[in-house]
């Protein structure tokens, strides 16, 4: 359900791996992923990603949101945990963002995303609030009005309108995806992680 990989050359990737859920998070997952997330702290990058062409993740997985996971704090404590990680983080987003999954994608330095990406946050349909930490940073990335567009009036973005918004930093191909977020780790796999540490404090 989470795949680790890596770690060889300081560049450790985190699949969800649930295709056939859409790679919907359950609890378990959840907890295998806040796990994989402290084994990663002496990496020097790390790669978020899921498993298969049309997916990243789809949120919560529905009969556990429906038992109680929507309001789970694990959520805040998984992208806790990716903000907190001090090497470079990239969410290699192979297709939609949906729902609880905006968090740890929020939380990463850089977002790549391919074509077909759709991306929604409907909390205000389903009665849900979102992650605390969620609307402040989307709200550095793409504005209040445009964070409340997402979250209130409930609208999908594509990923060329995520990319002019600033929500995402690229957009490739799917065949390009892992190739492109792991160039971007180079320089990084290349540096020690006091110096990537003391680079990343530094940018607010």
């Amino acid at each position: 359900m989470i795949r680790v990989d890596g770690g060889e050359d300081g560049v450790v990737t985190i699949t969800l791996d649930r295709p056939d859920k859409a790679n919907s998070l359950t609890g378990a997952m959840l907890s295998d992923m806040a796990a994989a997330l402290r084994d990663a702290e002496g990496a020097r990058a790390v790669i978020l990603t899921g498993a298969g062409d049309k997916v990243f993740s789809a949120g919560a997985d529905l009969d556990e949101a429906r038992a109680g996971l929507a309001t789970s704090p694990v959520w805040e404590q998984v992208s806790g945990a990716v903000a907190a990680l001090p090497c470079l983080t990239i969410a290699a987003l192979n297709g939609t963002l949906a729902g609880g999954a905006f968090g740890m994608a929020l939380a990463c330095d850089l977002r790549i995303a391919v074509p077909n990406a759709r991306f929604f946050y409907p909390v205000a349909k389903l009665g849900f609030l979102p992650q605390p930490s969620d609307p402040v940073r989307l709200a550095a990335l793409i504005g209040p009005a445009r964070t409340k567009m997402i979250l209130l009036a409930g609208q999908r973005l594509s990923s060329d309108e995520a990319h002019a918004y600033g929500l995402i930093d690229r957009v490739v191909s799917p065949g390009d995806l892992m190739q492109t977020a792991r160039a971007h780790c180079a320089d990084a796999a290349d540096g020690t992680p006091d110096i990537l540490h003391k680079i990343k404090s530094m940018v607010p």
